[in-house]
């Protein structure tokens, strides 16, 4: 078996800070001493219905821990959600319905499967409404564990108390109620973005209140979006869901800038190939659904992008759309208008660019008007991923 401290350096190898310093090697110390199990927490709060590539990372972290023999202890925060956690946010969040929440969360323990491992000797699911209903005495005891000044030394706290935005007392009492999920599952240690940093260090404190050992704060860097910017988010537009198509998760993460490539690679722990950036994004595109789909799904889905993108063939599926037409030549900006719901002006723009194609061929911006039967049941390909099959109908 290898040693405590191996064991920790492999773990903390990608992570962003291991708090406090030599604590999770200690932790590993103790419990392989005593013959048991790290309890290793992390919380989801289920305001989306989908898992995506961002909380994969930490989902990673997880396994890790239990490929080692550790408990993995997956906290959906049902009750949590209903305040929405208000780390890196300039505003209240909108609240969600309970049927929203209730939704959402039944589809998250199925595709965290996709990462972590079933076996119930070394997973345990947990929802936080188990004991965050609790009577007001227990509510008052946990809010005299924190001061309002702590709350508020919280970058997004503090920013928005300067510029005299509304904090309401709910999403002050976020961080508490967080902190006392790992009172409630006795964590060992808690997992997290680097956003939730001040929320994991509260949670220690809190743990220190009710005469409980603390736990090790782990924090993971944040994977960006397919924008290579931003958090990765789906109200944002900019995430890769589990669940998604292989298809359309290997075509998002060709769209991914260059000079993120580095941060997916490493915080995705997948091998990076090296050469071409081309090449490389394409290895990472198989890589990706491979994890979730499987190796014949990911080269089915380079095969089709490639189709599309590459040899700009029409994918199997193609929207239909019929137009109706006057008898006599066809005016393909009116058509293209129609079939794409964009301006006539747009459209010759993009006929003048070569941006439109007919059954892959490009359309020559000199032949505008056209018999419907060059039309009718052809595809049409708008720029480089839009495409309607055109029925033609002459009135």
């Amino acid at each position: 078996m290898e040693s405590a401290g191996s064991q920790a350096a492999f773990l903390e190898r990608n992570a962003a800070e291991s708090l406090p310093a030599g604590g999770l090697e200690k932790k590993l110390g103790e419990v392989a001493a005593r013959g048991g199990q790290l309890r290793v927490k992390l919380g989801l709060d289920p305001t989306a219905p989908d898992i995506h590539l961002g909380h994969t990372v930490v989902l990673q972290k997880l396994r890790e821990f239990q490929d080692l023999g550790h408990r993995v202890v997956l906290i959906v925060g049902d009750y949590t959600a209903r305040v929405g956690d208000p780390s890196g946010r300039s505003e209240t969040r909108p609240a969600l319905s309970g049927e929203e929440i209730e939704a959402n969360a039944r589809s998250y323990e199925s595709q965290a499967f996709h990462v972590l491992d079933p076996d119930r000797s070394l997973y345990e699911l947990r929802f936080n409404g188990e004991w965050l209903d609790m009577p007001m005495a227990d509510l008052f005891r946990l809010a005299r564990t924190t001061t309002v000044a702590q709350l508020l030394d919280r970058e997004d706290f503090s920013a928005r108390y300067a510029a005299g935005e509304p904090i309401s007392v709910l999403e002050l009492l976020y961080p508490l109620m967080q902190g006392f999920d790992s009172v409630a599952v006795e964590a060992d240690v808690e997992i997290g973005g680097t956003d939730q940093t001040f929320n994991l260090l509260l949670g220690r404190e809190i743990q220190r209140s009710y005469e409980q050992d603390e736990q090790v704060v782990l924090t993971l860097p944040i994977l960006p979006g397919i924008d290579g910017v931003e958090k990765m988010s789906k109200t944002k537009g900019n995430a890769i869901a589990v669940t998604d198509p292989p298809e359309e998760m290997f075509g998002r993460t060709m769209r991914l800038p260059d000079e993120a490539m580095a941060t997916w690679f490493e915080l995705l722990a997948i091998e990076d190939p090296g050469g071409e950036p081309r090449e490389r994004k394409r290895s990472l595109g198989r890589s990706i659904v491979a994890r979730f789909h499987g190796d014949e799904q990911a080269k089915a889905a380079e095969a089709a992008f490639d189709r599309q993108f590459v040899d700009h063939e029409a994918p199997e599926e193609v929207d239909e759309v019929e137009i109706d037409v006057e008898p006599g030549p066809v005016h393909l900006p009116a058509v293209i208008s129609e079939a794409f719901g964009i301006s006539r002006s747009e459209a010759r723009r993009l006929l003048g660019q070569g941006g439109v194609r007919v059954e892959g061929e490009v359309v020559d911006p000199e032949e505008l008007d056209v018999t419907p039967d060059t039309l009718d049941g052809r595809v049409v390909q708008l720029g480089r991923r839009q495409f309607r099959r055109v029925r033609v109908k002459v009135r």
